[in-house]
């Protein structure tokens, strides 16, 4: 009976377009920003083949549990568990994960949005000019007046959330698979594009050895961080992935799927890399990590190189469409619930959903500027407080939304997902779902899903926790 389940909500095409689906949900700001200048910080090489290693031995395994869940399934991530929750004999309870899940991606989606907003901004002012023969202080000064504007980002910001909001509205079929059979090509073909000029720097080599030399004495410096992009970087334990899982075609095999994505997105990271450090190198600047590397050393870097004009616009829209086809897997799982749940119309549910992210959001767009003194989670010598207004430590609202989701609620999430499909369901469920043509590969697929995915999500909790 559960293999006939079919989705109220649509089903993609094939199996391509899942993986496209679930490519554009994993490759994100983080593919650009993070991951490649983590490779070339923790030994180049030597980090590729650990981060390589984690993602086979943890993310790839949570990435199955979550697409067999979602297949299985065929609804919303919190009713799929907790239909099949009750199928097994467990508890409906189950379920809560999922609910957390999609409460800690509605919250990613509310900052997200913002940061994203600034790649709007970047667009016009690249393709504008401004940056031309431009300083690192001034691009440091152009990045702090644009955050330090309440009404820019509010702008910017609003008009993100509309763009998700219109993907998602329209439907699985007419608003989902068409946009990212749009999206994610033109996606790879801005990438190349940018990777090709990278090459005509005369720095390309520099660039490559910066991420690819490969140090065996430092094999083991990035274990943890190696672990936890693994983790991070598949977008598991929001239940993203699981809702795109109960739009896939009972035909495709879910294990050859998973892993097309899992390539596809180091490949996109490991593209950023050997695009955007040659830029880096030829505009005589040091690399560096997060949105300073993109909002500040870049803009000076295409500032101040040949075609730089043109190719910084091209990347920023690569930088867009990159974050919105992150965004709209956010907001999914959410949707299809309330959709079940509701019975009230996906438009009408999405600009419901829409609008309590914006308004969120707006938490994120005052902590860059007049409230920026409110603090969370303050630890003081006199005892702990909640909020202070004013305080040395404790973290904005910003860094709070963040701290709370990423290091608390997703890996949270990802050790549920993988302990239901791993000794919740019945190993004959599992094995029918993933249908792995080899007889041997299954238990040690099994296994990985079992004990040591379970065990890598616990070490990056841990490891998150007390950083």
């Amino acid at each position: 009976m559960t293999r006939d389940k079919v989705s109220i909500h649509g089903a993609w095409a094939s199996r391509w377009v899942f993986i496209l689906a679930a490519t554009g949900s994993a490759v994100g700001l983080g593919n650009i920003w993070k991951f490649p200048y983590m490779t070339g910080m923790y030994g180049g090489g030597a980090f590729v083949i650990m981060y390589l290693v984690c993602i086979f031995l943890v993310g790839l395994p949570i990435m199955l549990a979550e697409t067999l869940i979602g297949r299985r399934g065929r609804q919303s991530p919190v009713n799929s568990l907790k239909s099949l929750a009750l199928e097994a004999g467990a508890s409906p309870k189950w379920s809560w994960a999922a609910l957390m899940g999609m409460v800690a991606a509605l919250l990613i989606l509310s900052f997200y949005s913002v940061v994203a907003g600034w790649s709007l901004d970047y667009i016009i002012s690249m393709g504008r000019g401004t940056f031309d023969g431009i300083s690192a202080e001034g691009a440091g000064a152009a990045f702090g007046a644009l955050t330090s504007d309440p009404w820019r980002l509010t702008l910017w910001h609003s008009l993100f959330m509309l763009l998700t909001g219109f993907v998602i509205a329209r439907g699985v079929v007419a608003g989902l698979e068409r946009g990212l059979r749009i999206m994610m090509p033109l996606l790879f073909v801005l990438l190349l594009v940018l990777l090709g000029y990278s090459m005509t720097t005369g720095h390309f080599m520099q660039g490559f050895h910066f991420l690819f030399d490969f140090q065996p004495d430092r094999l083991l410096d990035g274990v943890l961080a190696a672990m936890g992009h693994a983790f991070f970087t598949l977008s598991v334990g929001v239940g993203s992935i699981m809702v795109y899982g109960a739009y896939m075609p009972r035909q495709a095999s879910i294990g050859a799927t998973v892993l097309t994505v899992g390539v596809l997105d180091t490949l996109v990271a490991l593209t950023a890399g050997l695009a955007l450090f040659p830029i880096v190198f030829a505009g005589g600047l040091e690399p560096s990590a997060g949105p300073g590397l993109m909002f500040v050393t870049l803009p000076v870097a295409f500032g101040n190189i040949a075609f730089g004009q043109l190719m910084g616009t091209v990347f920023f829209i690569l930088v867009l469409i990159a974050a919105w086809t992150s965004s709209i897997s956010m907001l999914e799982p959410a949707v299809a619930y309330l959709v079940e749940r509701t019975q009230r119309s996906r438009a009408f549910v999405t600009s419901v959903l829409a609008l309590l992210c914006w308004l969120v959001g707006m938490g994120t767009v005052l902590s860059f500027n007049v409230a920026a003194d409110a603090k969370f989670f303050v630890f003081a010598e006199d005892g702990f407080r909640l909020f202070q207004w004013g305080a040395e430590g404790g973290r904005n609202f910003f860094d709070s939304i963040d701290y709370l989701t990423s290091r608390i609620l997703l890996p949270l999430g990802g050790l549920a997902f993988v302990l239901f499909a791993g000794w919740v369901l019945q190993r004959e469920t599992v094995r029918d779902e993933l249908a792995l043509r080899h007889p041997r590969l299954f238990p040690w697929v099994y296994w990985a899903m079992r004990v040591v995915a379970p065990l890598g999500v616990l070490i990056v909790f841990v490891a998150e926790l007390v950083k």
